[in-house]
């Protein structure tokens, strides 16, 4: 009989879900609460309760390879960085292409999930479910898929912020903030220098008549061009991630915020952090720097309190007439749906195997999905996460012990708190690379490069030198794609594709004079190097050391003659 499978949550790591359990033939269920696909990326002009909202300009910080679906690369034509309307059609194609809009519920939330009294012997849940008009469901599967995400709730640490019931201004979290109109010629303060406050501030600084960014750390700032203008992220390979692992951190760090440096100076611009590049999740913004060179932004450190409409800062600065403090302080996440013993959320840090697995489980059939916070794209991670985990449901792959798997959790999370600085962001960080490598090896999907390199040499040059995209998960093993070969050898093509917009010729060469001037000028130096005793005479008498020059010229065609 098929197995069922209940999937919480329409967005991209639910979509995907979807198609991993289509795959292994597997019936899925997606319970979606809201009316639409797409979860985060999908704009809405008012928020609504638990769920992440993103602002009208929002435009992804992964490139348009390193974040498509393993076997569904994003349309030639696509722009590399696409805005989340771009971002929501290509979902919508997803869909379409793999006709999964048919098995999602939509408007239906999802109320209790609960393990079945036999649960020890079949794995199965109860799963309890209320539609827009209140009615209430409950259903039995076979395996849960948790597709929430970890922007759930926003973190609004007001304790933190003496005076903050007496600001005369108004104040909210990032996830309010929609378009910045409203706040022209007005003095706004952002609290938090991540990528959304940093994207806020940046937005901001444009209409207020003074945008303040508010950070306790700083950051090391990154930007989305890497060399010859394409996206940094095609940079970030095997080739790389294996430097990485063998040379001290400290050198690997070093290097990397030198080149950081060279675009502009962290120390001048006041956002030099204390920490080490890869001892934070980076801050990636083009415009940050050109907006502190021209003043419409200024950098403070930490908001010590407020007093009416004036904020004071750490250093004891004042800022008078304050209009708008955005609190862009991150999220908490937590499943309200599930008893705390099946995954208990403390401080934002769950134990999860793999970032996966619940590992006291007696069955292996609670599997949550994209619950990681990579320095990359989280696109194909969910993907290669759903398909270990439907893999396993179906039973062609086993987890190891209890005893291994907690083993396995302790160890990373004493790795993640040796290199991160302290904070709820860092709790669940993971390098792009070398986790998507960790996954697929238990998948039985990882790029054998030796292999490659000795049957397909082009091929293994783009996968051991080249961006480590998503299609290569897709060259062998379960779910091989047919197309996964071309779309590595042509990903290029598609980089280049929405900048040719117009006919560029390249300029014709012209014959240069510059080597000759370079030679002749070397030569007359060299002759009066040679020379240098009769140079005095030649300066008073130059027809003198000219005939001498010649004579022997003269006696040599004589000879000749």
């Amino acid at each position: 009989m098929t197995r069922r499978v209940a999937i919480v949550g329409g967005g991209s790591s639910g979509l995907t879900c979807i198609k991993c359990c289509l795959d292994e033939g597997l019936e899925p269920v997606c319970f979606e609460s809201s009316d639409d696909i797409g979860g985060l990326w999908r704009f809405k002009e008012n928020p609504e309760p638990d769920r992440a909202s993103i602002y009208h300009s929002v435009i992804i910080n992964s490139s348009k390879e390193m974040m498509c679906f393993s076997d569904f690369p994003i349309p030639a034509h696509f722009p590399n960085y696409m805005h989340n309307s771009l971002i929501m059609d290509y979902f919508r194609m997803y869909a379409d292409n793999f006709q999964l809009i048919k098995y999602i519920q939509f408007n239906t939330k999802v109320l209790q999930l609960k393990q079945r009294s036999d649960f020890s012997h079949s794995g199965q849940w109860d799963v309890e479910t209320e539609n827009k008009d209140g009615k209430k469901e409950k259903h039995i599967f076979d395996a849960v898929m948790i597709c929430i995400g970890h922007h759930c709730h926003p973190n609004m640490p007001l304790r933190d912020f003496p005076g903050i019931d007496t600001f005369t201004g108004k104040y909210f979290h990032s996830r309010d903030y929609k378009s910045p109109e409203e706040w022209r010629n007005k003095k706004a303060i952002v609290v938090g220098i991540g990528n959304s406050g940093a994207d806020i501030a940046v937005e901001l600084s444009r209409v207020t008549k003074q945008l303040y960014l508010s950070t306790r750390r700083g950051s090391w700032i990154l930007d989305r061009l890497g060399y010859s203008g394409f996206p940094l992220d095609l940079f970030f390979n095997r080739v790389l991630t294996f430097l990485q692992s063998v040379l001290p951190f400290g050198v690997v760090c070093g290097l990397a915020e030198r080149k950081l440096n060279q675009r502009f100076d962290h120390a001048l611009y006041n956002l030099k952090p204390k920490h080490r590049l890869f001892n934070q999740h980076p801050t990636l913004n083009d415009e940050l720097p050109n907006r502190i060179l021209s003043g419409t932004v200024q950098v403070k450190p930490n908001i010590r309190s407020f007093q009416g409409s004036s904020v004071e800062f750490d250093d004891g600065s004042v800022v008078e007439d304050v209009d708008l403090v955005v609190f862009a302080t991150g999220y908490r996440f937590s499943f309200p749906f599930l008893a705390s013993q099946v995954v208990s959320v403390s401080e934002n840090k769950a134990s999860l195997y793999k970032y996966v697995f619940p590992p006291e489980l007696d069955r292996p059939t609670l599997a949550i999905i994209g619950l990681v916070q990579p320095l990359g794209s989280i696109m194909p991670v969910s993907e290669l996460q759903a398909r270990w985990a439907t893999r396993v449901f179906k039973g062609c792959i086993k987890l190891p012990s209890m005893a291994a798997m907690q083993k396995d959790v302790q160890f990373k999370q004493k790795e993640m708190a040796k290199r991160y600085v302290t904070s709820p962001r860092h709790t669940i960080q993971i390098d792009f690379v070398s986790y998507m490598d960790e996954i697929a090896k238990l998948v039985g999907v990882r790029p054998n490069i030796l292999w490659l390199l000795l049957t397909d040499p082009k091929l293994g040059l783009n996968v051991m030198l080249g961006p480590c995209t998503p299609c290569q998960f897709r060259l062998g093993g379960p779910g091989k794609w047919a197309g996964a070969r071309q779309a590595i050898l042509t990903q290029w093509e598609r980089v280049a594709r929405p900048m040719q917009t117009r006919p560029c010729d390249e300029p014709k060469c012209k014959r240069s004079l510059m080597w000759p001037l370079i030679l002749s000028t070397a030569a007359v130096g060299l002759a009066a190097y040679v020379n240098r005793n009769s140079l005095p005479a030649f300066l008073q008498d130059p027809t003198a050391l000219l005939d001498k020059i010649k004579t022997p010229s003269r006696e040599f065609q004589r000879k000749r003659l």
